[in-house]
């Protein structure tokens, strides 16, 4: 074989070579899930986010890194296949000790800077994870950890884990904290917690409860209050009524006694002894001082009229 035809097959084979790598390496799918980098001699350019067919040089000049789009979790202290989990001890603001479980979702937002800005940045969030929730737990009490307190701690936990994120600056957000398990290490310590709790529990129901008589007895009292008050108001305007009546009708009598104050003062004189004495028979005499003459039709009146009934019995 001469050294030009070997020349030739060597071009031929390189040629090949080359346009096979320009073929392969001129284009890439993006998925929906993922988001692309666009590298050109090592350097970062372009972040690809539509998915679909895209045509970038050929390599070495340009390369792709691929990084998920989609929301990622990260379980802190939970097990893992083996069985086996982190240690999540942790010693409470009131010198307690507990176990915590933690899922933190978070997003890669910066391409760029989550694959530049650190060499591993999944474990430097996960160092800052443990970081925050050791930093919350241990200002925080035993009793807030373990029963109401939980969605304080993981607002507190998110807002410090972002603050740290903030500083480190490698791309990733945090979108939701959830604070899955805290549980005390052994089975008597949880016993007597539980006990504990149920008595607090069973102290606030009698609270609620007293606290319910209570409103319940000030509403009946409020309302007996506004009942007499009603009572009072209705009474009050009764007796100004019966006051102004009993005005009017002086007013009239002081009229006709200025007229007339001799019938007016005689008049007044027998209805009153008419109230005080109802079944009295009364006498109007003009007293001279002669001797005292009477005549007794009344008496006479009765005798009368009890004949006339026997007569007319007897007629029956």
């Amino acid at each position: 074989m001469s050294l030009k035809r070997v020349y030739t097959v060597t071009g031929l084979v390189i040629a090949v070579i080359v346009l096979s790598i320009v073929v392969f390496t001129s284009w890439y799918t993006v998925d929906e899930s993922d988001q692309a980098v666009i590298m050109t001699f090592g350097k970062a350019n372009e972040t690809i986010t539509e998915p679909g067919l895209h045509f970038k040089l050929p390599w070495p000049i340009q390369n792709v890194k691929k990084l998920a789009r989609e929301t990622l979790k990260l379980d802190f202290g939970f097990k893992d296949s083996n069985g086996k989990s982190s240690e999540t001890k942790m010693i409470t603001g009131d010198e307690n000790i507990v176990l915590a479980d933690l899922v933190v979702q978070w997003k890669i937002t910066d391409p760029k800077k989550y694959l530049f800005n650190s060499e591993k940045p999944q474990e430097i969030l996960y160092d800052a994870t443990s970081a925050s929730l050791r930093s919350i737990i241990g200002s925080s009490k035993i009793d807030d950890a373990l029963t109401s307190g939980k969605a304080e701690i993981e607002a507190e936990v998110r807002d410090l884990l972002t603050t740290l994120l903030d500083k480190y600056d490698i791309g990733i957000s945090i979108l939701a904290v959830n604070l899955k398990d805290v549980e005390l290490p052994n089975q008597e310590v949880r016993s007597a917690f539980t006990a504990v709790t149920d008595a607090r529990e069973t102290m606030n129901t009698k609270i609620n409860e007293a606290k319910k008589y209570e409103n319940k007895r000030m509403n009946e009292a409020e309302g007996e209050k506004a009942a007499i008050m009603n009572n009072a108001e209705g009474e009050k305007a009764a007796r100004i009524e019966l006051a102004r009546g009993d005005v009017a009708i002086f007013n009239k009598l002081y009229e006709q006694y200025k007229s007339n104050p001799e019938i007016t003062r005689e008049r007044l004189t027998l209805e009153t002894l008419e109230q005080v004495l109802p079944g009295a028979e009364i006498y109007i005499m003009n007293d001279e001082g002669n001797t005292l003459k009477y005549f007794p039709i009344r008496p006479l009146e009765k005798e009368q009229a009890k004949a006339s009934d026997e007569e007319g019995g007897k007629k029956e």
